[in-house]
């Protein structure tokens, strides 16, 4: 079925990517670079189904051929780390066909790229017939009006005027300076170097360190690529390509809808999947497992639990009467429930406390592994320093000789205890010896992702099981009419059933990693919520009150008989 998916991605050759790679790649096609000389032919791939490329009324039109355009953007960007394109990857309706497609995203790429001014080279690809999709590339850098480009960023320096400090780029500044303002460059004023005028640092006889004059660290960006840049255009990108596809399946009389809004915008209680990826499905074709297929799979399995429990719910809270074996039946699925979220709880919160006792122990011990490992480079360094001084000093100056040989011993002396103090530093982390402080850093960087992870799955969970108390608290102010032990004695006739029940759908979602101890805990916690008694107590009270009315019956029935001598008749 009509699935959306819009991802957004930069090319930029800070991580390695070319704009002519990529659109060889998704063209099927074969261009040379010759920004770096390098050949990209992807002649031989397969699933091309539709490629076309799109051009604003102001673009050269040689640039219809990809090859020249891409290259031509290559050139205009001078930096090892310059953003080339960008490029969107978005799912296609299976429910259409190949015109169909090529309408919705001419139509999708006119109306929001071309006529603002972009480049847009767009291909449609379908290698086995159930997954297609588009790559569309857009230029970055706007254009001119006579085809030339403009720039993304444009140096900003920071002037200063009476005490006042303010941005002016080039052609700007030509206009300020005839109002006083001056640009700013470092001088040497003995102790530091500090940014002032040249009006001031010629007064008092500074000399200037730099040519450079102080500017913004990014400098100001262009208008245009600003507003192509925000957030809030990749939204109403998502938003347009969402309209446009519904719109598209609604003239074709299809029922099938995609909506852009994450499912907490859209109110549902769902987990979303994650991308999965090329790499990870042909390592599931191969017979590997992947950790993103089978986080996905996990996913898929607790949505469709969720799922089932608030059909459930649902069905029996529209069946519920006023009847004491209704009113059980509801409240023990509802508390099956509560032993689900409960479950869930239980199983998350001894991974969020053991990785919340690694980090308070890791973090402090981080904090002395940059101190140990800076001081070892600075005693090392003045060792060194010692030693070549020693060596340099003649071998008559024995005073200096002497000096120079204990200052080199307690170093010597220090430096063993501080490398001892990081060794056994990173045998408390269970770490090897050469362990870079990247390496930790790194592992902390993730424990805390991991920890972010559960905490957002606990408050999930929590809100989950608030709300089902609250459900069960509403069922229990239904039943003030009733007798409590005869509605407490039909709820435990049917609980184990519905534990059974929900223990079952436990098991089948979480498969081998089932606990069932987790399970026990997760019974008593909700029977202590819930404030419920000892079935013992229960049936021994309910079996008094037999006796007691047993007892009663026997000492009337003499009573009756007499009347009925009498002849008196009910």
């Amino acid at each position: 079925m009509a699935i959306y998916h819009l991802e957004a991605k930069v090319i930029s050759r800070g991580t390695g990517r070319s704009a002519c790679a990529a659109s060889a790649y998704m063209s099927c096609s074969a261009i040379y670079n010759e920004y770096d000389g390098v050949q990209h032919d992807y002649t031989r791939k397969q699933g091309l189904v539709w490629e076309h490329v799109f051009l604003p009324d102001c673009a050269p039109a040689e640039w219809q051929d990809r090859a020249k355009l891409w290259n031509a953007v290559e050139d205009a960007e001078k930096t090892k780390d310059s953003r080339l394109a960008r490029e969107f990857v978005v799912a296609l309706p299976i429910e259409l066909g190949k015109n169909e497609w090529v309408d919705l995203l001419s139509k999708f790429i006119r109306e929001q790229f071309v006529s603002e001014g972009m480049c847009a080279d767009v291909a449609i690809h379908d290698t086995d017939g159930h997954n297609p999709h588009a790559h569309i590339m857009l230029t970055v850098r706007p254009l001119n009006e006579n085809g030339t480009w403009q720039h993304k960023t444009e140096k900003e320096y920071l002037c200063v005027k009476g005490g006042e400090e303010r941005g002016f780029t080039s052609s700007e500044f030509k206009e300020a300076q005839k109002d006083g303002w001056e640009r700013q460059y470092q001088y040497n004023t003995g102790k530091k170097k500090e940014y002032m005028v040249p009006s001031v640092a010629e007064a008092q006889g500074l000399a200037r360190v730099s040519k450079y004059p102080k500017s913004t660290k990014y400098g100001r960006q262009n208008p245009i690529s600003e507003r192509w840049n925000s957030d809030a255009q990749l939204v109403t990108w998502r938003a347009v390509w969402a309209d446009e596809v519904n719109l598209c399946l609604e003239e074709k009389g299809l029922n099938e809808r995609i909506d852009h809004r994450s499912f907490a915008d859209q109110g549902k209680d769902e987990q979303p999947t994650i991308h999965e990826g090329v790499a990870a499905r042909a390592m599931e074709k191969k017979g590997a497992v992947s950790d993103r297929c089978g986080l996905n799979r996990q996913i898929k399995r607790d949505n469709a639990l969720l799922r089932e429990i608030k059909v459930q719910v649902k069905k029996l809270m529209q069946a519920v009467k006023n009847t004491i074996p209704a009113l059980a039946e509801a409240m023990e699925s509802v508390r099956a429930k509560m032993i689900v979220f409960q479950y869930q709880l239980g199983y998350i919160l001894p991974g969020k406390r053991r990785l919340t006792k690694s980090l308070d122990v890791m973090k402090p011990e981080l904090e002395r592994y940059p101190r140990i490992v800076g001081q070892i480079k600075e005693k090392g360094k003045e060792r060194n320093t010692l030693l070549s001084e020693k060596k340099a000093t003649p071998v008559l100056n024995i005073l200096k000789h002497r000096d120079l040989t204990h200052r080199i011993a307690e170093l010597t002396e220090e430096l063993e205890e501080l490398r001892s103090e990081k060794k056994q530093l990173l045998a408390s982390l269970d770490y090897a010896e050469d362990t870079g402080l990247s390496t930790v850093k790194k592992d902390i960087s993730a424990m805390e992702a991991n920890l972010a992870k559960l905490e957002q799955q606990e408050q999930k969970y929590t809100a989950e099981l608030n709300a089902a108390f609250a459900e069960y608290e509403e069922l229990k102010a239904q039943t003030v009419d009733f007798d409590p032990d005869e509605l407490a004695m039909a709820q435990l006739e049917i609980r184990p059933q519905k534990e059974a029940s929900a223990e079952s759908k436990i098991q089948a979602a979480y498969g081998d990693k089932y606990d069932f101890w987790t399970m026990v805990g997760a019974k008593r916690d909700v029977a202590e919520l819930l404030g419920e008694e000892e079935p013992r107590s229960i049936r021994e009270r309910l079996r008094r009150k037999e006796i007691e009315q047993q007892r009663i019956s026997r000492e009337r029935e003499p009573q009756r008989k007499k009347s009925k001598d009498h002849g008196w008749e009910r």
